[in-house]
């Protein structure tokens, strides 16, 4: 009798990985507000909560064109659109800021308002978010490499690449707030900073 509980739970790992992406995407979506939540409040996340599965992440939004409304899009679509042409490197620093933010008492507390932040006065943070073009996905294998990191940032899994930074802007450009920050880190795309320690 010793099988009977063995097979059940073989039969509900098999029933799992088979399920309606609806399902998957539901599962990965209420995983993520734990993880975002836990993330918010600057405490450990990583083996803390359930872990979003990659088959859950990518079933949320496949095809790169669902409603900016849940951690893992407003995420995915921001490392994607910021660093869409990048090496993955670029891709996971981008979405340490994002997380850094997250953490930081200074920002909104979901992903998705700290991404959106500054819409409403037309200074968004996230240049993507304000620059008037459509924000639906037109490179599938890129976007589903910036869902894998999106995954990989909620579950607590990314080395944070930028030393906590809280701001980053492309090389190609020379803005003046980032004379008030100190430099944390540099990419070959970006430059990353956090505010001048004030100890």
């Amino acid at each position: 009798m010793r099988w009977i509980p063995m097979a059940v739970c073989v039969a509900a790992l098999l029933l799992a990985g088979n399920a309606p992406a609806e399902t998957r995407a539901q599962a990965a979506e209420d995983k993520a507000e734990v993880l975002e939540e836990k993330a918010a409040q600057d405490q450990p996340v990583a083996g803390q909560a359930e872990p979003i599965t990659r088959g859950e992440a990518q079933a949320v939004d496949p095809a790169g064109a669902a409603p900016l409304d849940d951690a893992i899009t407003c995420l995915a679509r921001s490392i994607y659109w910021e660093a869409k042409g990048e090496p993955p490197q670029e891709m996971e620093a981008v979405a340490n800021v994002v997380m850094n933010r997250l953490g930081s008492p200074d920002f909104p507390d979901s992903v998705c308002a700290v991404v959106k932040q500054g819409s409403e006065t037309g200074s968004c943070q996230f240049s993507w978010w304000c620059d008037g073009r459509p924000d639906e996905v037109v490179e599938a294998e890129r976007y589903d490499l910036a869902t894998e990191i999106a995954r990989k940032a909620l579950n607590g899994q990314l080395h944070d690449r930028t030393g906590g930074a809280l701001y980053f802007h492309d090389r190609n450009v020379s803005p003046d707030w980032a004379r008030t920050y100190t430099r944390t880190a540099q990419t070959r795309r970006f430059l990353f900073y956090r505010p001048k320690s004030t100890t």
